[in-house]
């Protein structure tokens, strides 16, 4: 109800501005305008009615998907609209005695919708999809030989209705994969945002990225049906039963609360998987010391753990875990990422939020993320392919 007298709101009253500030100046300008206000607008409305009359599945990919551009076109379009509409009518306001408005305000709200139209946009036709690989470099004291130079590429975060109508370019992610020659690709959790249907036969697409020793994978919180606001839970069991399947169907052995023996050369790797479940600041994990039962006189210990901050929590310290890998946090789709600058607003949730972290002689690498929650958009935080070789320091 709110949103519909927002969108009201700013359907009645950004014409109005438009035709007050521009008419009487630039008749070309405001046809110009009130077109592409219409564009929008008929845009917007029809997916405000799509979500409003779906009929289907709650996590069907496709009303995922429109749920992800209605909540774009929201921050893209209704917020400027509004911004422009507050500024113009605050000028009337002041001006309410002698007539009229007050023009550098009504200004100043078009160059800012302008200006935040633009910056989505940009992030939803290009920042979502500008892929990017990045290179990191674990040296470890006393490596084994044969572990000198072996190659992982992380994978995290895919959120697979986001490519609902995308999947050449998914399928480009996975070729780019394979030419990197992994010799083991490892993947930290969330598939999907609330249920198994997003996966919409995903699997056959990821199940062709091959690692030389596998494929590894954790489920994440979204894995577990933790968002889905219809699921019950039998619901919420079935869909863990359903994801597992679906994550072994793309290639993947899954790890919950267990391990793995990686084996090259002379050399093994226990590659172990925790439980992430819930939501924050409630994220709850499985348990790490059953996880690594049975774990023997393994040359490298590496540890999937959707959540970046159970590191510190549980494996710094009190643990023989080498290298530990997360995502989750996506850097908050939105930042600053330069050769002299990383910052991000997911670092006041998670302190480890991006890139490679040191304690000792234990190792996280947070990925990045390779799909978008929420909103449509990536803003200067582009998506992450990481491959991570390993070295004897």
């Amino acid at each position: 109800m709110v949103l519909l007298i927002i969108l009201t709101i700013t359907e009645v009253f950004a014409p109005m501005v438009l035709r007050q500030h521009l008419f009487g100046t630039s008749k070309p300008k405001y046809y110009i305008a009130l077109i592409i206000h219409i564009i929008l607008s008929m845009w917007l409305w029809l997916l405000f009615l799509d979500i409003k009359t779906n009929n289907s599945f709650y996590d069907n990919p496709r009303n995922v998907w429109i749920m992800l551009n209605l909540k774009g076109m929201i921050m893209a379009v209704v917020i400027p609209r509004l911004i422009l509409v507050i500024c113009h009518f605050s000028g009337r306001l002041a001006r309410i005695k002698s007539g009229g408005y007050i023009g550098w305000l009504t200004n100043t709200g078009f160059i800012t919708a302008i200006l935040i139209f633009t910056i989505f946009a940009s992030g939803t036709l290009h920042g979502r999809f500008n892929f990017k690989t990045e290179d990191v470099t674990i040296k470890i004291k006393g490596l084994n030989k044969d572990l000198d130079g072996f190659r992982i590429v992380q994978l995290s975060d895919l959120h697979l209705a986001g490519f609902y109508h995308h999947r050449k370019l998914l399928q480009k992610v996975i070729e780019d994969v394979n030419n990197l020659n992994a010799d083991l690709i490892l993947n930290t959790g969330d598939f999907v945002s609330y249920g198994w249907r997003e996966f919409d036969r995903a699997d056959t697409i990821l199940s062709k990225a091959k690692g030389k020793y596998g494929n590894i994978a954790v489920m994440g919180n979204h894995d577990f049906g933790t968002y889905h606001p219809d699921f019950t839970e039998a619901d919420r069991d079935n869909n863990v039963l359903i994801m597992n399947n679906l994550i072994k169907a793309s290639g993947y052995k899954v790890l919950n609360d267990s391990f793995t023996i990686v084996k090259t050369g002379d050399a093994k790797i226990a590659v172990i998987g925790i439980i992430t479940m819930g939501h924050h600041p409630d994220i709850t994990h499985g348990n790490l010391e059953k996880a690594m039962s049975g774990v023997d006189s393994a040359d490298l210990k590496i540890l999937l753990s959707h959540d970046p901050n159970f590191w510190k929590m549980a494996v710094t310290g009190k643990t023989d875990i080498d290298i530990t890998l997360s995502g989750h946090t996506h850097g908050m789709q939105m930042g600053l990422l330069t050769r002299f600058i990383r910052w991000s607003p997911a670092k006041y949730f998670y302190p480890n939020w991006n890139g490679l972290y040191s304690e000792g002689d234990q190792f996280q690498y947070v990925n990045r993320g390779l799909g978008v929650l929420a909103v449509p958009f990536r803003l200067c935080m582009p998506p992450e392919i990481t491959v991570i070789t390993l070295r004897n320091e």
